[in-house]
């Protein structure tokens, strides 16, 4: 129950008040929206998928959408992003399983509708080509599609109406279809694809009628009761695409005409990189950036308006809905981060909220052909393996981490909620690892957030924190622990090159250890963030940066809603991209640095005259104080890797002494998720 005494956030009760679509109540006004989080399989909503929607009804959602992309027809592959697929009867099952899953905890479930068009692959599948309104390339998918002959698109037509009738069948609470993110309705819509001059080209009119089509025949397939919307842009951002007016209209005739029970509105388009990363905004964006959009198809309609871009706490989406900007605000990706937002809102817990900081890792990892995971919560998509809520432990253990970065925050935090009794050495003044260095550099400063959240909680639950103070192996015994777990992190390499000694690290930079001026090479061996934002901090510090790495281009591993914000900002700077070339020696000529370089496809060297030399290697353990231990520990500081997947704990016998284990980075360098995840995985069972 909610401790009264405590505030609630403002306006909460408008956020906690149910909203009724014809004659289906959702119990509040937060929603996840439909994404593919990459979990179907055989192109159905499995196990897997179900489990992380229930997750959220057990957190007190009011409606949860699945199946982002949900493909209706054959020639619209479910295969390319693990999605699901609506084509035949087979579905229907899932559809009713799910549909148990999540009512039994209060909330309700709806599907996203769609025929993808251009934006999807050909060489998948069942290899039928792509289709779209005109035979126009799309950019990401690098397809061209096939102009739709009319009998065609009427096939398509009921193809909308029998998945339509199969979520009704399925017990799915109602249906939106996707004309957003350049869906094959918005195709038609959008004159920068739509060059038809049939009935369904020229006027928006014109093209408006595929979709009004689709519409009417769904409506025929479920009747008038049954909830279907559509998602949509409320402005595709693009010189050639749908102006905010025309999407008004839209919206507005749709609405006017009784097509639609609500609308779902976004901003922007995902026909290129830059446009996808605006569609879906990562931290260097603002908080709701494109609620002014939803806002003013609101005031030209009378059907409930839904919005979701970045509404990353529940103080904005508050705000949205009690101002009247929306009837429902989704907060999809903060659901992804805590799934227990609106309970714990509700047991007025909100300092307890793991907030979502806009990285991007889960939709980064969906479109390089990989599942949705979130860069702060390992739990998230893994609710068959691991716990939100943490058990308690039947023994009660003396646990020692060391370091506070984020695997030994995480470590700490998890042992504690067992009930064990933990210190937490860390030799910095501050908690947070390497967190803190990337946290410095440019539109990256959100990622604070992440350590600030562990820190709390281990605060709360009693941990003993002893910042500022380094763990030597006889500190570590005089605990007299049962358990010891290394988070020491890892400290920057030089590399290999011939005289790499010579060179500073991103890490030096990012610390402010070094203040730069004149030219500079950036060598990148890693594709990830720590070079980019590195080229960012010194460029705009007046250094003139040439960006050089052995990858085919910079920023190689980084995903597609970071990667465009990281190249319009280095564009803006003036920083010169140099790919292909590996560093292979820095020697010194005068004051200067000479950086030798060998393109890794000719073999031909060259060289670059600059003032300083900046690399990133990646990290290599911190791992002293875990060699010191090792002799002493009974695991001789291994793991049962077989006990770990199979989720049970470790077998090791604690009764003559202790186990000693490393996560994250103090293991081998990886990344912030990893470590949270080799955390969260060991300490649950101890």
């Amino acid at each position: 129950m909610r401790d009264w005494s405590r505030p609630m956030i403002a306006n909460a009760d408008a956020l906690l008040k149910p909203l009724t679509l014809k004659g289906l109540t959702i119990r509040n006004r937060v929603m996840s929206t439909s994404h593919a989080p990459g979990y179907g399989k055989d192109g159905k909503p499995q196990e897997r998928y179900q489990l992380y929607h229930e997750e959220k009804a057990k957190g007190g959602i009011g409606l949860t959408m699945f199946g982002g992309s949900s493909s209706v027809a054959l020639d619209s592959p479910a295969a390319p992003w693990n999605q699901v697929s609506v084509a035949d009867d087979s579905v229907i099952p899932f559809f009713r399983s799910f549909s148990e899953r999540v009512h039994r905890h209060g909330a309700k479930l709806m599907i996203q509708l769609t025929h993808m068009g251009r934006r999807t692959k050909w060489d998948t599948e069942n290899w039928f080509p792509t289709v779209s309104a005109s035979p126009r390339r799309e950019p990401a998918s690098r397809t061209i599609p096939k102009e739709l002959e009319p009998e065609e698109i009427a096939r398509i037509i009921q193809d909308f109406a029998a998945a339509a009738r199969r979520c009704r069948e399925g017990g799915l609470d109602g249906c939106e279809v996707s004309a957003a993110h350049g869906h094959l309705i918005d195709q038609f819509w959008s004159p920068a694809v739509n060059h038809r001059t049939d009935g369904y080209g020229g006027s928006l009119a014109n093209r408006m009628r595929f979709g009004r089509e689709v519409l009417e025949a769904m409506r025929t397939a479920v009747g008038h009761d049954y909830v279907i919307g559509i998602r949509m842009s409320g402005d595709e951002m693009m010189a050639d695409g749908l102006s905010h007016e025309e999407c008004v209209e839209i919206a507005a005739t749709y609405a006017r005409d009784g097509l639609v029970d609500f609308i779902n509105v976004l901003g922007g388009q995902a026909r290129d990189d830059m446009a996808h990363a605006i569609s879906l905004p990562n931290m260097s964006f603002p908080v709701a950036p494109f609620l002014h959009l939803p806002s003013a198809i609101k005031r030209e309609v009378e059907v409930p308006v839904f919005h979701a871009q970045r509404v990353t706490d529940l103080a904005t989406a508050a705000r949205a809905v009690a101002q009247g900007h929306v009837d429902m605000v989704a907060m999809t990706r903060a659901h992804i981060a805590d799934p227990h937002l609106v309970k714990k809102l509700t047991e007025g817990r909100e300092d307890d909220i793991r907030q979502c900081v806009g990285a991007g890792y889960c939709i980064d990892r969906i479109y390089v052909g990989g599942d949705a995971l979130c860069i702060q919560n390992a739990a998230t998509g893994r609710e068959a393996t691991m716990p939100h809520v943490i058990p308690k432990a039947d023994v009660r253990r003396r646990v020692v981490v060391v370091g506070a970065g984020p695997g030994g925050l995480e470590a700490a935090r998890v042992c504690a909620e067992r009930g064990h009794s933990v210190v937490l050495f860390e030799k910095n003044a501050l908690a947070g690892g390497q967190i803190n260095l990337a946290a410095r550099a440019g539109w990256r400063e959100a990622l604070s957030g992440i350590p600030r959240w562990l820190a709390g909680q281990v605060g709360k639950l009693g941990v003993d924190l002893r910042l500022g103070t380094e763990a030597s192996a006889e500190a570590i015994l005089a605990e007299r622990p049962d358990v010891v777990i290394i988070a020491t992190g890892g400290a920057p390499s030089h590399g290999h090159a011939k005289g790499a000694e010579r060179a500073l690290t991103t890490a030096d930079v990012l610390a402010g250890r070094v203040e730069l001026s004149g030219s500079v090479l950036l060598f990148d061996e890693m594709g990830q963030h720590n070079a980019a934002s590195t080229a960012e901090q010194m460029a705009k510090r007046g250094c003139l940066v040439e960006f050089v790495t052995a990858d085919r281009y910079a920023a190689q591993e980084v995903g597609t809603t970071n990667q465009p914000i990281h190249y319009r900002e280095l564009y803006k700077l003036g920083v010169i991209f140099s790919p292909n070339l590996d560093l292979i020696e820095i020697y010194p000529e005068g004051n200067r640095l000479v950086a030798a370089l060998r393109n890794t496809f000719t073999d031909q060297e060259e060289e670059r005259v600059v003032d300083h030399v900046v690399v990133d290697y990646g990290t290599l353990p911190v791992d002293g104080v875990y060699h010191a231990l090792k002799a002493r520990a009974v695991n001789a500081g291994q793991i049962d890797q077989g006990a770990v997947v199979r989720g049970e704990p470790q077998p090791f016998d604690l009764s003559h002494g202790f186990a000693l284990y490393r996560v994250g980075d103090a293991l081998a360098g990886r990344n912030i998720h990893a470590a949270l995840y080799d955390a969260l995985r060991l300490c649950k069972d101890i």
